[in-house]
């Protein structure tokens, strides 16, 4: 989103968490199967990142993967996907039984 301050443009990048941040509003996590079809799903089992559900990948990895990123795959923040929201993603990710429509390696 674009903003305009006083004669000068300001692009505004901000996502779900970064919003409640800046209203000082306390908002619920996202339910896993939320932040894996907007952050992860975009990638994964569509031919760009590898397949992670149904390979019962440790939840550990998944977050420290999640947090640092690894070769092609970026690191996200705290507030992208917020702590809570990613210790449940991994456990869900973890669990997760294979899906069919998902392809790739």
């Amino acid at each position: 989103m674009l903003r305009v301050y006083g004669g000068m443009i300001a692009l505004a990048l901000a996502g779900p968490v970064a919003a409640q941040q800046r209203l000082g509003e306390v908002q619920a996590p996202r339910a896993p199967e939320q932040v894996y079809a907007k952050v992860c799903g975009y990638c994964h089992g569509r031919n760009v990142g590898p397949i992670l559900l149904g390979r019962h990948l440790p939840a550990e990895t998944v977050k420290y993967v999640a947090r640092h990123g690894q070769n092609g795959m970026p690191a996200f923040r705290p507030t992208e996907v917020t702590p809570a929201e990613l210790d449940a993603l991994a456990a869900w990710i973890a669990a997760a039984p294979a899906r069919k429509e998902e392809h790739g390696q």
